[in-house]
């Protein structure tokens, strides 16, 4: 009994330094969808990804018809001629292929255009996030909106709003 009275004596004292960790949740489709700023960027997104995609399409369709020609043509072509106008075929189509990777490759215009527009936002966001959490002493700030597993949460624990103050969007 003795040695019981011993351990809850000394462990006693040492519940009060371990505390639960702090949550809150964020809705970062939310966020992205009331920010003007962000609208603004995705339209800019869309106009030039339009345009671009246009020039594409021309190039395509120059190279279709360039081949549609071709065929009609074949026949009263020369060995010569044919080898040229295979040529010119190819090479419109490479452009317009070109003109695709270059555009909307992985590290193409759009990506590059994306990153400039967006990611400065997404930046005052984090900014914005994490000077609320250190005010309020959050542990911890998930995006519920990117959380699949997430089966509830307490509207209480969701600091989108707070987070669209700071950003000067509410």
């Amino acid at each position: 009994m003795k040695k019981l009275l011993i351990i809850i004596a000394l462990t006693l004292p040492l519940a009060g330094f371990v505390s639960a960790q702090k949550i809150a949740y964020i809705d970062m489709a939310y966020i992205l969808k009331n920010l003007p700023q962000y609208e603004t960027a995705n339209e800019q997104l869309a106009i030039v990804s339009k345009r671009w995609q246009k020039e594409i399409e021309q190039a395509q369709q120059e190279a279709q018809q360039l081949t549609s020609n071709y065929q009609t043509e074949q026949i009263f072509l020369s060995e010569d001629l044919k080898a040229k106008r295979e040529d010119e075929i190819l090479q419109k189509e490479k452009e317009a292929m070109e003109l695709k990777r270059k555009y909307f490759g992985a590290d193409g215009e759009l990506f590059k255009k994306r990153e400039s527009l967006i990611k400065p936002i997404q930046d005052d966001i984090y900014n914005a996030i994490q000077e609320i959490a250190n005010e309020k002493r959050y542990d911890i700030v998930k995006d519920k909106s990117s959380d699949p597993t997430l089966i509830f949460l307490n509207v209480k624990l969701d600091i989108s709003d707070l987070v669209l103050e700071r950003l000067g969007a509410k």
